[in-house]
């Protein structure tokens, strides 16, 4: 591995031993003599290393062979050994590229990169567009405030974006579609938010009828009630799993699972006319467990919950 040109320039290489030095040091004692005057001069002046335990380099699929040479010369150099004796884990946390309906690199008509900036403001202007043309239908029509419209649609529109990004594969390449990721049907960050809302709404029903909110255990008498039992349970395991995997695209799928176990649960089980008192507070508590299971695991991706869409 190359860390310094003939002519004494620096690499990728020069700055990333650098980083990772300081990354991996303990903030107050480094049990590796580095020998360096230079080096230990650095740390001294940032008052040492940040002491991590763990470093994950999220960085594209093509710089696999430099973090394949880097973090072997960071371990052979004692750099990433801790004080008591452990080392810091190093990691490549790699994806894939965005591509565009031509499956090509995802670019604007121009042949330019696509902004981020740009990217998320035509999702919300086009999220706008399909509320305010549900909002012109007498039948569809939520009677949304022009504040409230645009409040929703940035929601939906920047949630699109993070969610049709997350929910890949992260080691694959996929094809940008904003129809697919704006849509109100599949695992999509609009279908989960139209899910969470609504079961926001029953639970707000219940309360106003005096059936939420009264305690009592959960009772799991029908098969769809425990089926969405067992899959709220599952929430800390799959929490764990993206952790050691780093694949946030579990989480995806398990949000997109629990709320299709919550629609077949509210077809099959009446919430706000169940049999009894007990029965229905039972029912409210499943929707509520859910609907925290849901904006819990989208905001771990950074997606905001609405409640009412």
């Amino acid at each position: 591995m190359i860390i310094q040109k003939s002519d004494g320039a620096s690499l990728y290489a020069t700055t990333d031993l650098a980083a990772a030095l300081f990354r991996c040091a303990h903030p107050t004692k480094h049990p590796v003599d580095l020998k360096t005057p230079a080096l230990a001069d650095m740390l001294a002046k940032l008052g040492g290393g940040l002491g991590a335990d763990r470093v994950i380099y999220h960085v594209g699929s093509p710089q696999k062979l430099h973090f394949d040479m880097l973090f072997p010369a960071v371990h052979a150099l004692g750099w990433s050994r801790k004080p008591d004796g452990t080392r810091t884990l190093l990691e490549h946390v790699s994806f894939g590229s965005v591509l565009g309906e031509d499956r090509k690199m995802l670019r604007t008509r121009s042949g330019d990169s696509v902004k981020l900036k740009e990217l998320l403001e035509e999702a919300v202007d086009r999220a706008e567009k399909q509320l305010r043309e549900t909002e012109s239908d007498a039948d569809k029509k939520r009677g949304f405030s022009d504040g409230e419209i645009r409040q929703v649609a940035e929601t939906v529109g920047i949630a699109a974006v993070k969610y049709a990004d997350l929910c890949q594969n992260r080691n694959t390449d996929y094809v940008f579609s904003w129809d697919k990721m704006l849509a109100l049907q599949g695992n999509t960050a609009p279908y989960l938010l139209y899910a969470y809302a609504r079961i926001r709404s029953i639970h707000r029903k219940g309360a106003e009828s005096g059936s939420a909110g009264q305690g009592g255990t959960i009772m799991l008498a029908e098969p769809a009630e425990r089926d969405l039992a067992l899959a709220i349970l599952k929430f800390p395991e799959v929490i764990d799993s993206v952790a050691d995997a780093l694949m946030p695209n579990y989480l995806c799928e398990y949000l997109y699972d629990l709320a299709g176990r919550f629609m077949t649960f509210y077809e099959n089980c009446p919430v706000l006319k169940a049999p009894d008192a007990a029965i229905a507070a039972s029912r409210l508590r499943l929707c509520d467990l859910t609907a925290r299971a849901l904006k819990l695991g989208l905001g771990l991706m950074g997606i905001r919950t609405l409640e009412r869409m």
